[in-house]
């Protein structure tokens, strides 16, 4: 069809409009009935939250049982759910709220939080988050409810701004490749020892005593978890001469504010071939010469300052930067340009093999979840400043900060820092009791060391009244000093000479109106849940309610230092300690640790935990982890990082446990049995009967269950996993309790302990020693602050709030029913590979397609490819068995959304019989060359053997006036990975 054939088709929208009026008119009228039906079934307004969060209304749900052949949600659930695991207690959770109710209710806890001007530093410093970035991207569902980009065509607006995150990150290092993101600061720090450890295969690690405190704790956990042996010193008693050191980190500036010359610590360490790490700060290299023009190997740090709110901890995206030669074995997500099928550029997630889905235990990292969604906010952030915008605010902060030096020089005081950029280190004339009064006056907060120094960092926020106050503290005198002004101290040779941002992105976008189009832009080339449901298997993409985030940008929670004094947050004790108890409702566990920042992170944290439990008991001998073969790739990695055995768990033909292969190995290793992990429901998509025997059998053998959370949606209100054997869990808050997933992070991964367990759950050193949040015999910390990414945590407050517990256990009978309702219409076209024992799957289910591969040269990518062109996100491909598609529609979707996904699979159902038959060629057909992109229409000639209308409009849902349109054809991964490029020009 040549292009004025399109514009015919196109001329035909205003029938087509007039049909949607009438469908809408009579949709309008079922869907009034159907609101007075679900109305009248929950007459109490604070409910009213619940039937918007469900997408099925009554009349939908009863069509659905109907077609599933059941008479109520509870038979369903009855032959879903084994009846030997479920709870049949309440849950002791607060009747829901009304969303106003709860949004009421949360002020009032945030109220409780002080938000006090903070110069406290420790890698956290006050920003100013450019308003356009806050309302069109930190606030905008068309950003924040994404998913990891691994389907390019539908993603490349994050990716591309991914890859100028990634440019700012290799430009302000002078490294020249870096990665989308990392956790956190101290995580960054630990990825960049196992990597060391990694490429060098020695037993030591040097690490400057001049390190964030935090950080250094952080890493001493990573260390131990594979026997490393790590020495904290000065710089100079590093002796690298016995060439057994793998790598040394050192900070600069470090944390007292001290900028040293690290020229001579590098050539040594590199004399002997030892690996460099540098911990640094993105607005003082603004200013100061960058590691990689001083032959550092490795620069990570936290990006926090550059637009991202501090938010009690985070969450934050940590950068991480490297030299060419480590590339192939950097932690996380990297993103590299390509070309698709016409030739064009296009973006994609380069190198995937190195990663856990696809390396298992031998990957690089167990890395899954990242922060683009806050990497994002830095890369807009640069384009807003530019290269000159970024040096003025340095500069400014920098012309502050000696001013303030000269004044406390001039008062009397001992100045510890011979050159610095934001942050002093002071030692008074005054009495630390007087400065603490002082400050209080003021409500600032400040760095007290234990010897009697005090610590101040400035940021972008302060302006002169901001240090008059300070000098008011110190009593010295309020004279600025025009030298320092306009002389602020020179760096030397440590000064930055050369450019950077210089790509032209990076130096147009300074206008808002740029900037907000800019943003639009991206965001239209992305498909979200603004558009279409995800239905990704293992990964609950379920609604993330405008309610619910209303609270995260609230300066209440945005505001408060995560190493404040703990007065000052009382609202996040408070809502802490509620989701404590919440969470233990619904698991059945008794403590909750709220540090893991990820899915993964909490995977690792709950498996050092195990290891803490047996070393406690003196059986430090217990590291052999038994694992499904099809359990999650996280699961691997991270008992890898934990310094655990791995042992693999055969299936039965059913999709389960084998059962048999299981007791073999736990008697075959009874003596040296740390733990099991499950998944549960399993990643088959059932619901194993064998669940509480499984738990028997590890414990019988001395070993710990920690089951993988990931598939709690299937069980919130209808099972525990505390009640049938399992010790420990993490939660994704990102999925189950409706944090979004940001594009590929934020997440959150708190861990859920039996009693037996608390006392060995994740601690924290800038935690006061008797606080109720450090446990006593605690192996450490693992993520930078204490409570994770606290400011999200007010999300799945909400969430629970307004659900209650017969709301949230009416979510997942829904998503059960959801779920099973697909799999049903699927049934006749697609083999269903796993079911339960009365044939119904748990809330996601898997079909087998690897059968098409013989019959019509047709793969899962390319059933992925092509439902791209029916508007829809592919569900999970060839995960957990090979040539599958894993579903799963959450309970937010409604029957309509559910049908429409159904009709496009049946569809390609029919599209590949039509290969199989001889109608298209096994290698030119709308699967192969899917997905079609705009691309294709700027043809003279129309190029395919097939219609336009069959490659771009195949199905009657989709037409002209709703079409999305994948931005780029498909893309090319081998070419991608071959000429790897990470970076704009």
């Amino acid at each position: 069809m040549t292009s004025s054939a399109l514009l015919s088709l196109c001329a035909r929208r205003s029938i087509r409009l007039h049909y949607l009026r009438m469908v809408a008119f009579e949709q309008s009228k079922r869907t009034l009935h159907d609101q007075s039906e679900t109305q009248s079934a929950d007459s109490n307004p604070a409910y009213d939250f619940v039937r918007r969060h469900v997408g099925p209304n009554a009349r939908q749900t009863k069509e659905m049982l109907q077609i599933l052949g059941v008479k109520s949600v509870d038979e369903l659930i009855d032959k879903t759910v084994p009846s030997a695991i479920k709870f049949r207690g309440t849950m002791k959770i607060p009747e829901a709220l009304s969303e106003h109710g709860a949004l009421k209710e949360i002020e009032d806890i945030a109220m409780q939080n002080e938000v006090w001007r903070s110069y406290i530093g420790l890698g956290y410093n006050n920003c100013i988050i450019p308003t356009v970035i806050q309302r069109n991207l930190f606030e905008n569902p068309g950003w924040y409810t994404q998913y990891t980009p691994y389907q390019a065509e539908l993603s490349q607006g994050r990716l591309e701004s991914l890859l100028n995150y990634q440019t700012a990150i290799s430009d302000i290092t002078g490294l020249p490749v870096a990665n989308a993101s990392l956790l956190d600061e101290g995580t960054a720090a630990g990825e960049a020892i196992a990597m060391c450890f990694r490429h060098n295969k020695r037993p030591r690690m040097f690490i400057s005593d001049q390190l964030h405190p935090h950080v250094i704790d952080v890493v001493r956990t990573r260390a131990t978890g594979f026997r490393a042996e790590i020495e904290v010193l000065p710089i100079d008693k590093m002796d690298f001469s016995k060439k057994d050191v793998a790598g040394v980190i050192f900070q600069y500036p470090d944390t007292t504010g001290n900028i040293m010359d690290p020229s001579g610590l590098i050539a040594r360490a590199k004399e002997h071939g030892t690996i460099v790490i540098c911990g640094s700060d993105l607005m003082a290299l603004c200013l100061l010469k960058p590691p990689g023009e001083m032959n550092v190997d490795i620069c990570y740090g936290n990006s926090q300052r550059f637009g991202v709110p501090l938010g009690f901890g985070g969450p934050h995206a940590a950068f991480f930067a490297c030299a060419e030669q480590f590339k192939r074995d950097m932690p996380g997500r990297l993103i590299g340009e390509t070309i698709d099928s016409h030739g064009a550029k296009a973006y994609r997630l380069a190198l995937q093999t190195r990663e856990q889905h696809i390396r298992q235990e031998k990957a690089t990292s167990n890395i899954c979840t990242a922060q683009a969604l806050l990497a994002n906010m830095v890369a807009m952030y640069c384009l807003y400043h530019g290269r000159q915008g970024l040096r003025n605010i340095a500069t400014k902060i920098h012309v502050l900060t000696c001013d303030l030096a000269e004044s406390l020089k001039a008062g009397g005081n001992c100045l510890k820092n011979e050159l610095f950029f934001d942050t002093l280190k002071i030692h008074p004339k005054m009495s630390i009791a007087e400065i603490t009064q002082r400050a209080t006056e003021k409500r600032i907060n400040l760095r007290y060391y234990n010897n009697g120094n005090v610590g101040i960092s400035l940021d972008e926020t302060m302006n002169e009244s901001d240090v008059a106050d300070l000098k008011w503290i110190f009593k010295v005198e309020n004279k600025s000093s025009n030298e320092a002004k306009t002389n602020p101290r020179d760096f030397g040779k440590l000064t930055r000479q050369s450019r950077f941002l210089n790509a032209d992105i990076f130096n147009n976008h300074q206008s808002e109106t740029k900037l907000m189009r800019y943003m639009k832009y991206l965001e239209n080339k992305d498909l979200s849940l603004v558009h279409s449901m995800i239905p990704l298997g293992s990964c609950t993409m379920k609604l993330n309610a405008a309610a619910e985030l209303t609270p995260c940008s609230w300066a209440h929670f945005n505001k408060i230092h995560p190493f404040a004094p703990a007065t000052q947050w009382k609202g996040y004790a408070k809502l802490i300690n509620d989701l404590d108890h919440f969470l233990c409702e619904i698991t059945g566990y008794d403590k909750i640790s709220f540090q893991p920042n990820s899915g993964a992170q909490g995977e690792y944290a709950g498996l050092r935990v195990i290891r803490a439990y047996h070393e406690h008991r003196g059986e430090p001998q217990r590291r052999v982890c038994l694992i499904p073969i099809s359990a999650h790739g996280t699961n691997f990695a991270s008992a890898t990082m934990a310094g655990m055995k791995i042992e693999k768990i055969q299936l039965d033909k059913s999709g389960a446990v084998d059962m048999k292969h299981l007791k073999q190995l736990a008697e075959k290793h009874k003596d040296t049995l740390a733990c099991g992990i499950l998944t549960y429901p399993s990643t088959s998509g059932v619901f194993e009967e064998t669940v509480k025997e499984l738990c028997e059998v590890i414990h019988h053998n001395g070993g710990q269950i920690y089951l993988d959370g990931a598939n709690m949606n299937a069980q919130v209100g209808l099972c525990r996993p505390g009640d049938y054997g399992s010790d420990v869990s993490h939660l994704n808050l990102h999925k189950t309790f409706c944090i979004p997933h940001g594009g590929g992070g934020p997440g959150m991964g708190p861990i859920g302990v039996k009693k037996h367990l608390a006392q060995f759950i994740p601690n924290h050193t800038l935690l006061d020693v008797d606080s109720e949040f450090n446990p006593k015999n605690s192996y450490g910390p693992v993520s930078s602050a204490p409570f994770g990414s606290a400011s999200i945590l007010p999300i799945s407050w909400m969430y629970i709030r307004m659900m209650g517990a017969a709301g949230l256990r009416r979510a997942t009978e829904n998503a059960i029913l959801n779920a099973n309702y697909i799999a049903k219409r699927l049934e006749s076209s697609y083999k269903v590979l796993f079911r339960g024992r009365n044939g119904f799957a748990a809330h996601e289910f898997i079909i087998d397609v690897g059968r098409f591969k013989e019959l019509a040269n047709v793969e899962a990518v390319d059933i992925a490819k092509r439902l791209q062109d029916y508007g829809f996100h592919a569900p999970t491909v060839s995960w957990p068995v090979s040539g599958s598609l894993m579903i799963e529609p959450t309970e937010s979707e409604d029957k309509d959304e559910l049908d429409r996904f159904c009709d496009a699979l049946i569809e390609i159902r029919k599209e590949i019989s039509q290969i199989e038959n001889g109608v298209y060629d096994k290698k030119n057909n709308p699967l192969k060359n899917a997905p079609h992109s705009q691309h294709i229409l700027l043809h003279e000639k129309w190029p395919l053997p097939y219609s336009l209308q069959k490659a771009v409009f195949p199905i009657s849902f989709v037409s002209p006036n709703t079409k999305f349109w994948p931005s780029c054809g498909r893309v090319n991964d081998i070419y991608g990975d071959k000429n790897l490029k990470c970076r704009l020009d």
